[in-house]
C-alpha cells in the first residue's frame, strides 16, 4: 500500500478527523503545534480551527523540512495555507486535493517549479510565491480564475505566460526583483489591475496596450532599462503613484516622467 493510500485509503476518502491529522503531522515535522486563536500573521506556526473542529488555517514558519508534509493533504477543509522559510523545493500534485483553498502562501523557500496540478485550486483568490528559485509558470495557472492577488516577487523568472491574461479577476500583480526582458501584450487583458508592480527588472520596453490597464492606481517600473514610455500610457489616468526612478529614459526625459502621468501627458501632448 503507498504513502496516498495509507493516508486517504484506497478511495481516497479522509478516515481520520482534523485533529488527529494535526497529530500525525506534528509527527511528521517534529514539532508539537498549537491552536491558533486570534490573527494568524507572517511569523506563525500552528492551525486554526471551526467550530466544527475542522482545521481551516495551518502556518509553518521556520521548520525546517525540504520536503512538503504528506498528513497536509488531508486537511482537505483548509481554506488557508501558509509555509513559509521552510526550504520546500516542490509542492506535490496532490496539492489539487486541497479544493478549498482561498489563500496559499508559500514564502522564501526553494521552489523551482509549480506542478501544472495547482491549476485545481480553482477557489484560490490569493496566491503568494514570494522569494523562490522559480523560472517560469505552467501555463495552467490560467485556470485560477478567482484569483485576485498574485505575488512572484523575488523569483528568478524570465517571462511572464501570456495565458495569465485569463485571469481577469486580478487586482493585484507582484512581480519585481524578477529577470523580466519583456511583458506579454496580454497583459492588457488584466483590466481589474489596480497595482501593478515590475521594479527591479530588465524590461527595455513597454507594450502600448499597457494603456487599457486604466484602473491601475499604482504602477511601479523603477530599476529597469526603459529608455521610453510609450505615449499611451498618459491614458492611464486614474494613477496616483507612477514610479520610474533609476531609468535611463529619454522620452519622455526622467525628469518629467518623474513628475507623474499629468506630466507625461503633458509632454507627449505638446
Amino acid at each position: 500500500m503507498g504513502i496516498f493510500d495509507k493516508l486517504f485509503g484506497k478511495k481516497g476518502v479522509n478516515r481520520d478527523t482534523d485533529l488527529q491529522i494535526i497529530k500525525q503531522l506534528e509527527k511528521e515535522i517534529g514539532i508539537e503545534l498549537t491552536e491558533i486563536k486570534g490573527e494568524m500573521d507572517r511569523y506563525s506556526t500552528g492551525y486554526k480551527t471551526d467550530s466544527n473542529q475542522k482545521v481551516t488555517a495551518l502556518a509553518l514558519y521556520l521548520v525546517q523540512l525540504k520536503e512538503f508534509p504528506q498528513a497536509i493533504l488531508q486537511l482537505e477543509n483548509l481554506t488557508k495555507l501558509k509555509l513559509r522559510s521552510i526550504r520546500l523545493t516542490s509542492l506535490p500534485k496532490e496539492i489539487s486535493r486541497l479544493t478549498n483553498l482561498t489563500e496559499l502562501y508559500v514564502y522564501n523557500n526553494d521552489l523551482t517549479s509549480l506542478p501544472k496540478e495547482i491549476s485545481q485550486l480553482t477557489n484560490l483568490t490569493r496566491l503568494e510565491l514570494y522569494g523562490n528559485q522559480l523560472t517560469s509558470l505552467p501555463k495552467e495557472i490560467s485556470r485560477l480564475t478567482n484569483l485576485t492577488v498574485l505575488n512572484l516577487i523575488y523569483n528568478p523568472l524570465t517571462s511572464l505566460p501570456k495565458e495569465i491574461s485569463q485571469l481577469t479577476n486580478l487586482t493585484e500583480l507582484y512581480s519585481s526583483a524578477n529577470q523580466l526582458t519583456s511583458l506579454p501584450k496580454e497583459i492588457s487583458q488584466l483590466t481589474n489591475l489596480t497595482v501593478l508592480n515590475l521594479s527591479d527588472n530588465q524590461l527595455t520596453s513597454l507594450p502600448k496596450e499597457i494603456s487599457r490597464l486604466t484602473n491601475l492606481t499604482k504602477l511601479y517600473l523603477s530599476d529597469n532599462q526603459l529608455t521610453s514610455l510609450p505615449k499611451e500610457i498618459s491614458r492611464l489616468t486614474n494613477l496616483t503613484v507612477l514610479d520610474v526612478r533609476r531609468n535611463p529614459l529619454k522620452q519622455p526625459p526622467s525628469e518629467i516622467a518623474e513628475k507623474g502621468i499629468d506630466a507625461i501627458h503633458d509632454y507627449f501632448k505638446s
